[in-house]
């Protein structure tokens, strides 16, 4: 079996792509913080194939971990000499599987504090990338207020603590910064959620006003913080894609990624201390993000919203398995075309009815094995963020909103906690408490789900939206969730 470490690139299977650059001329011009599959799959992956073309050698990615899981990656990564293996798995049950060389350093943040800021604060790090996931960001959904009380933020804010979350760790390599008359990194977002660079902005400044007004007022109008759109679908590594890894292609690997093969990244093009030359590799840079942000966000991201529910009520696990029931393309076809496409603003060159049916084929590919579960893990910062904008667009301009009416009802009938063969819902959300006992009370209150007005907002005084959503979950609670498809087909 063949290990990972760059002594034994050489001795790969001819079948496995590899770093054809030297590794040791790579150095770090990136710190990405909070590394997962997403990014070791999608924006480490672009880095990887610029160097591959002898480019953007001075861009080498040094990833950072803050949370106590991601010792994980650490030991994983160290132990690998920073090498992984991408595994793109197509419909056609093709398997490629390449080894990807661009993250040359991983820092665990409580290993030693020092070095991360230090390596942030070093002049060749001009851009700052992360994935913290969509609730990352710290923002209350409806208020849009930046939450104080975290724990980490609360320690982060007192006076000479040493930074523990991304914030006060951001932060702190600024100030350095600043203070040595170093200019200011790009702060860039890769994050799943609608204007991902000006929430950045709006988070940062709002903590960095709080722990210093002056470098606040610094860090907001110096430092960039680009837009982008991201697309990959990446499920969770299993320890089946380990065994399949090295079955089929000889290797072993800590933690490999797995994806689909279908991968687009939009970016502002904003970066004040430069940038690698993302756009030779596909990268669309551009001067408007949000269009882009909003196709994806309200089919992609909320087709999966669509499916999710729906799907594990019916008693599928995995995505592929509900696509292959045409009641799950039409319907999430449906709520593409009537409801979710109206609201878009137009995109020159981007035929829709091409990108749609390309998702209903992605959200289908067999060998992804995307889980059900991952789509509807995190609920309460993603249907606030996906769907509902759809929903009060569409409200606003007088157009209908039975489909997601229907879609948040299949969300309340997941919360109750088991499918309809009454096998249990493990529900993952931060909110999980307050949406389950909202949920257990369905059938006695209807709308008792709605009440959640830090989720929902208004729109349980809306009778356009209400009356669908009830009739939709009293269907799903008589006849179930493939019934209530076909119902709402009919109509």
């Amino acid at each position: 079996m063949q290990r990972l470490k760059n002594d034994d690139l050489p001795r790969l299977p001819a079948n496995i792509g590899r770093p054809g650059y030297d590794r040791s001329r790579v150095t770090v011009g990136i710190v990405h913080i909070g590394v997962g599959s997403f990014h070791r799959a999608h924006q480490a992956v672009y880095l990887d194939d610029l160097m591959n073309r002898g480019e953007a050698m001075e861009w080498g990615i040094c990833g950072v971990g803050l949370l106590p899981g991601d010792a994980r990656m650490r030991d994983a990564l160290h132990a690998q000499d920073g090498l992984y293996t991408l595994v793109v798995k197509h419909p056609s049950g093709e398997h490629t599987a390449r080894v990807v060389g661009s993250m040359i350093d991983y820092r665990f943040l409580p290993d030693d504090p020092e070095a991360v800021l230090e390596i942030m604060a070093a002049p060749a790090t001009r851009i700052v990338s992360l994935t913290v996931t969509e609730g990352g960001y710290n923002f209350h959904h409806v208020t849009g207020a930046f939450d104080f009380a975290h724990p980490g933020v609360v320690h982060d804010l007192e006076p000479g603590a040493v930074p523990v979350s991304v914030f006060g760790v951001v932060v702190e390599a600024l100030r350095r910064r600043r203070a040595r008359g170093i200019p200011p990194f790009t702060v860039m977002s890769c994050d799943n959620v609608q204007s991902n660079g000006d929430m950045a902005r709006r988070s940062f400044a709002a903590f960095a006003h709080r722990k210093d007004a002056d470098l606040g007022d610094w860090i907001a109008e110096h430092v960039a913080f680009p837009n982008a759109m991201v697309d990959r679908i990446t499920p969770v590594t299993s320890e089946s894609d380990k065994a399949q890894l090295a079955e089929r292609f000889g290797i072993a690997d800590a933690w490999p990624v797995v994806c689909e093969p279908f991968t687009q990244w939009v970016v502002e093009d904003h970066f004040p201390q430069g940038r690698p030359p993302l756009e030779h590799v596909g990268v669309q840079m551009v001067a408007d993000v949000v269009p882009y942000e909003l196709m994806k966000l309200r089919l992609l991201n909320a087709g999966h919203q669509g499916l999710g529910y729906f799907g594990v009520l019916a008693g599928y696990r995995f995505a592929h398995e509900a696509m292959a029931d045409p009641l799950f393309p039409r319907f999430l076809l449906a709520y593409m075309n009537e409801e979710a496409r109206p609201t878009l603003r137009p995109l020159p060159g981007v035929d829709l009815d091409a990108y749609c049916r390309t998702l209903m084929e992605r959200f289908g590919n067999p060998e992804v094995r995307d889980t059900l579960a991952r789509l509807c893990a995190e609920t309460s910062d993603r249907i606030p963020k996906f769907l509902l904008p759809v929903v009060r667009e569409s409200l606003a301009a007088g157009g209908p909103v039975r489909l997601s009416a229907a879609i948040v009802a299949s969300w309340a009938r997941y919360a109750e906690g088991t499918d309809e063969a009454g096998q249990p819902i493990e529900v993952v959300d931060p909110l999980k408490r307050t949406l389950m006992e909202a949920a257990a009370r369905n059938r006695a209150n209807p709308l008792a789900f709605l009440e959640n007005r830090a989720v929902f907002g208004d729109l349980i005084d809306e009778p356009r939206f209400t009356q669908p959503y009830v009739a939709a979950l009293a269907s799903l609670h008589e006849r179930g969730a493939l019934a209530t498809l076909r119902a709402i087909e009919e109509v």
